[in-house]
């Protein structure tokens, strides 16, 4: 990959300034939050074609049929996982895609695992990782519905797609005081914050979102 880390034109760090200014302006008000997504080169990880539209604030294809997500979004959810000042912990991502949002969590916790089943995709957030000297995330070539319990228990689980129904598995492998944020819905889409509490999970319906649908099995 021989793009620049740093960026020229539309993709510099005037451009990235400006984007964090919009997320502001959005109400994302997580000091720490904005920092670690201006501190992730975001034309990197997108194709490089799009480069000129990395610091938009709109979703952008990565083919498979899959997309990067919208930075606000990445902000808004890494926002209301870190509510009340909560450090994230160990965190497992599932849906690593081009590797942008684990990158962006590796700017907030040192231990990140991200799950891809798209073995093409997770070679591909692999590079971006390395071009950006990102090591801390661990990725993993799985089927994130199944989660990764040889690593269990994660005190925040962040889900990059679309559920029908919150998977079991992921439930058993969040730690106790945890917190999980994934959209659900195949139609109409929201996001819905778990914790797992003493006494049980407990659930919050949050935004409307638009999120590809999480699959199963290995590509």
């Amino acid at each position: 990959m021989n793009r620049s880390v740093s960026g020229i034109g539309m993709t510099s760090q005037r451009t990235r300034a400006r984007m964090i200014d919009r997320l502001r302006e959005r109400g994302i008000v997580d000091e720490r939050v904005l920092a670690a997504i201006a501190a992730v080169p975001r034309h990197v990880f997108v194709e490089e074609a799009l480069a000129s539209r990395a610091y938009e604030d709109t979703a952008l294809p990565l083919g498979f049929s899959q997309t990067i997500s919208q930075p606000y979004i990445v902000a808004r959810m890494i926002e209301v996982l870190r509510e009340g000042g909560r450090e994230l912990g160990k965190t497992l991502e599932i849906g690593a895609g081009c590797g942008y949002q684990a990158a962006v969590l590796a700017q907030l916790t040192g231990e990140v695992y991200a799950v891809e089943r798209i073995e093409l995709l997770l070679a591909k957030a692999k590079l971006n990782l390395r071009a950006i000297q990102q090591f801390k995330v661990r990725l993993k070539y799985a089927d994130g519905q199944f989660g990764l319990p040889e690593a269990a228990p994660y005190d925040t689980i962040i889900v990059a797609a679309a559920a029908s129904g919150v998977p079991n598995a992921l439930l058993q492998q969040l730690a106790l005081g945890g917190r999980m944020l994934l959209p659900v819905g195949s139609g109409d889409q929201f996001l819905l914050l778990i914790e797992r509490r003493a006494q049980g999970y407990v659930e919050t319906r949050l935004d409307s979102v638009r999120f590809v649908p999480l699959l199963s099995g290995l590509e």
